[in-house]
């Protein structure tokens, strides 16, 4: 299939999201569509597989224009997508879901699973997906779960897959097997548009790329582009892509978790006997998939999730089961995995949420009086220190860029005290320009003799930051190792084996 968009505009009121974008894609083509959260590559794909309607231009197949009411004229046009988070139904085998909708029959309308047992296992075999047809969905690692999705998009005949941040949820080897998926589908003369933000994969399996920035085609590039030129064209200017960290010289342990247990909203154990130690002067980085129990190991220290067994230490202290409040007065920095709705008051503004964690103590407050003046002041110091843009302190936190709403944060947490700095995903959803910024105020934190805790699904982030990385699997640490650990190492931990020596 060779797809065209043609001047593709998409409006959402004064918002334009896709502005008079261009691209191309041919047969046997992987063409990767370069940008960071909120550039206007979702939309885009939203507008291709007919889930969006475009304000302006066309999409063309072959030479001929076509309009798509919904997804289901995408799928007939031989349009397939694979979106970031996955349209499966956990309780049904992988044959049941990758025929839903489409199923096959015999004799008084009964469905044909035998011949759509057969299809998958001749598809799986062809593009090298292999995956049980009998398998419940549900019992699958997350890799395989993907293929289940491809296998989809592959029976309803697509020619051209998109493939939304396909790795997002994946291991280092479900990565690098995705990777084969993606070339052997391409050798096989399908099309793929591969959306993404990460560097080292579009080089790594791109044929062509293509640039967006804030909803405009800045340019395409070869894969054989650096990664330094890349960047730069996301984000409009020169990137610092590597940590600059001192040598590593930790001190005395200053925070201690000790066989902690914690259940999830479903009342499911979700982290089972975790022990950490974090010194001062070192950055413990927790790397794995999401959804291992990261988050609720989270909450829990943070006083926001109920801890059933198990002691925390902070200096000292025991914080177990404190209240939030109190685990802050402790001297515990936090910056949580969703920013917007554990982090800001959107409505508020920018100056009253740079003191949110200290809204009635001095120089903020005296005999329950706000002292607006030293509010004022405060604000305006750390939206210099911090490079926050913004038009005004007053204006309300939830008008800020996702960059800048994360940067008031960082600045509300290491503006005061600290012992300890928790980070949860604190690049999530940035630029390059912004993640390089957060990296560099974590890493001063380290360096002026603190401790810090950082909990990454990005492994490239983790093997940057940790001055030593636990591996978490199924709500246990699987090994603690060495930021010179290979990859393949870490990801062997990440997917629940224990490597040589462990």
């Amino acid at each position: 299939m060779r797809l065209e968009l043609r001047g593709i505009t998409k409006r959402f009121g004064s918002f334009t999201a896709n502005d008079r974008i261009d691209l191309s894609v041919e047969p046997g083509q992987i063409h990767s569509l370069l940008g960071e959260n909120g550039a206007g590559k979702s939309t885009l794909m939203n507008v291709l597989f007919g889930l969006l309607h475009p304000d302006e231009g066309e999409i063309v197949i072959d030479g001929e224009p076509v309009r798509f009411h919904d997804s289901g004229d995408a799928v007939r046009r031989g349009i397939g997508m694979v979106h970031q988070h996955f349209m499966l139904v956990p309780v049904f085998t992988v044959a049941e879901n990758v025929v839903l909708g489409f199923e096959p029959t015999k004799s008084f309308n009964r469905v044909d699973y035998k011949k759509a047992t057969e299809d998958i296992r001749r598809l799986s075999h062809q593009f090298n997906l292999e995956v049980d047809p009998a398998a419940r969905v549900e019992e699958l690692p997350v890799g395989l779960q993907q293929r289940v999705e491809i296998l989809k998009a592959l029976s309803r005949d697509a020619e051209l897959l998109i493939l939304d941040e396909p790795t997002a949820v994946l291991t280092p080897q479900e990565i690098d097997a995705l990777m084969e998926i993606m070339r052997s589908l391409a050798a096989a003369g399908k099309s793929i548009l591969f959306i993404t933000h990460k560097l080292k994969e579009v080089k790594a399996v791109a044929d062509v790329i293509t640039v967006i920035r804030q909803g405009r085609v800045i340019g395409s590039a070869e894969a054989s582009a650096s990664e330094s030129d890349l960047a730069s064209m996301m984000v409009g200017r020169e990137v610092e892509l590597t940590v600059d960290k001192s040598a590593f010289a930790p001190g005395e342990s200053v925070f201690q978790v000790r066989d902690l247990v914690v259940r999830n909203d479903r009342g499911l154990i979700a982290v089972n006997g975790v022990s950490l130690d974090v010194r001062a002067g070192e950055i413990l980085a927790l790397a794995g998939v999401q959804g291992n129990g990261q988050t609720e190991l989270v909450e829990a220290i943070a006083g926001m999730r109920p801890i059933e067994s198990g002691t925390i230490t902070l200096d000292g202290q025991d914080i177990t089961n404190h209240s939030p409040r109190k685990v802050l007065d402790a001297g515990l920095g936090h910056i949580p995995e969703d920013r917007q709705r554990d982090g800001l008051v959107l409505s508020l503004s920018v100056a009253d949420n740079l003191v949110l964690n200290t809204p009635r103590r001095a120089p903020f407050a005296a005999r329950g009086t706000r002292n607006l003046g030293a509010v004022r002041e405060n604000a305006e110091r750390l939206v210099h220190d911090f490079d926050i843009r913004t038009t005004s302190i007053d204006e309300a936190v939830g008008s800020l860029s996702g960059g800048n709403q994360q940067k008031v944060i960082v600045a509300r947490e290491l503006s005061r005290p600290l012992r300890v700095l928790m980070a949860s995903q604190p690049t999530r959803g940035l630029d390059v320009g912004s993640i390089e910024y957060v990296h560099r105020q974590i890493v001063s934190h380290r360096n002026q003799g603190n401790a810090a805790l950082i909990v990454s699904s990005e492994l490239d982030e983790v093997m940057a930051l940790g001055d030593r990385i636990a591996v978490m699997f199924d709500g246990r640490i699987m090994g603690v190792v060495e930021p010179s650990a290979s990859r393949e190492e870490i990801g062997l931990l990440m997917a629940g084996s224990q490597v040589s020596g462990e």
